[in-house]
């Protein structure tokens, strides 16, 4: 049998997209941040990236990976919201943004979520932090462990607060992926990061991510500063059915951070737009088998597949599918037999493996000498 290579084109239309690849130069943005990073939370395709990779201090926006690690025990019934915490001295001097705490006191796990989350505590964070690890350290130990698992391979964690150490450490990117994480992971805590105030011991505070005060569908997440870091903020908008997450650190200012975000946001959302191509188990096309009780076999995805692409490029995206055909039987269902491939200008080609979807069981012997001399007469595959 000569095998041949089946390429079929299944339809065209626009993209100027690929997931975890970067928006082409044609829509190009600028920005005054560092560090930059916008990503579409469904697909996880790049939007815009400056820098995204560069070693960078997170200040505050550390208490996101704070916040997930507390979630975390929540969800596995380890913590409950009304365990109560009691402050050490630590926790109680801990410098820069506070909760106003007291020594000695206890308080609510909930309340001092809030605290971390809406006022930026630092003595609350380390509350927290002596609570679930033993002591701050150990705590910042689990976090980077937790980093890791995450896939965050870029981030360090040396303190529960984002206070200047110089081996805490992270990446826009990495700070891109904790966010996604936990939206997906606690969908039922992750409102608290959208809370504009919280009063604790009669003193009322406002919740620092600028975004919230605007009509940008913004819900979330962390602002950061330190002189080191610069002005930073990890956010995430939706509108619709569309949420984008972005990360931007080392501006000068809290309005440049305010506006810098807003803008790039914004721009995100006017763009670029999610398309739905196929649904898991749906028939993307057909394969030929050789030699088999069928003549062909369906092919399917295993997940759903949307891509996120600009709006304006509509007309030369390919959508193709690839395999060494035909495809000698047996032919198990599940098997991977052929490929999806996306291609057109000024990215990169997406593939993605396609699946047999039903078992093909093999001719019997004289079932395969009829096929055989058919195909040498014929060129034909089929039975």
């Amino acid at each position: 049998m000569a095998m041949k290579y089946v390429i079929r084109s299944l339809f065209a239309f626009s993209i100027a997209f690929a997931l975890a690849v970067a928006a082409a130069p044609a829509w190009s943005f600028e920005t005054k941040a560092k560090q930059a990073f916008l990503i579409d939370y469904e697909t996880g395709a790049v939007l815009f990236e400056k820098n995204a990779d560069e070693i960078m201090f997170p200040a505050s926006m550390s208490k996101i990976m704070t916040a997930y690690m507390v979630f975390e025990r929540l969800r596995d019934e380890r913590l409950a919201l009304d365990d109560e915490i009691e402050i050490s001295e630590k926790a109680w001097r801990t410098g820069g943004s506070k909760m106003f705490v007291e020594v000695g006191k206890r308080v609510t796990v909930e309340d001092l979520l809030r605290g971390i989350i809406i006022q930026s505590g630092n003595d609350a964070s380390v509350a927290i932090a002596e609570a679930l690890g033993g002591t701050e350290e150990a705590f910042a130990d689990l976090m980077t462990e937790k980093a890791r698992e995450l896939g965050m391979d870029n981030s360090v964690f040396r303190n529960a607060t984002g206070l200047p150490d110089p081996e805490h450490v992270t990446t826009a990117r990495d700070l891109a992926l904790l966010a996604r994480h936990l939206i997906d992971d606690f969908p039922e805590y992750y409102p608290l990061f959208s809370e504009k105030t919280f009063t604790f011991s009669e003193i009322r505070q406002g919740n620092r991510n600028p975004l919230l005060y605007k009509s940008l569908g913004a819900d979330g997440l962390k602002t950061g500063h330190t002189e080191a870091s610069g002005y930073g903020l990890a956010a995430s908008a939706a509108r619709g059915e569309r949420r984008l997450i972005v990360v931007l650190n080392g501006l000068e200012s809290v309005r440049d951070r305010g506006e810098e975000a807003e803008k790039l946001i914004g721009w995100g959302f006017r763009e670029f737009e999610n398309y739905p191509l196929f649904t898991a188990g749906e028939v993307v096309d057909m394969a030929d088998i050789w030699l088999g009780e069928a003549a062909d076999v369906p092919l399917v995805l295993e997940e759903d597949l949307t891509v996120t692409l600009p709006r304006k490029a509509r007309k030369e995206m390919k959508v193709a599918v690839s395999y060494d055909g035909p495809v000698p039987a047996p032919v198990a269902k599940g098997a991977q037999i052929a490929s999806l491939v996306i291609t057109g200008p000024e990215f990169d080609p997406i593939e993605r493996p396609l699946y047999a979807d039903s078992d093909v069981a093999d001719l019997n012997f004289f079932g395969r000498i009829g096929g055989a001399i058919s195909y040498l007469i014929f060129g034909s595959s089929t039975n």
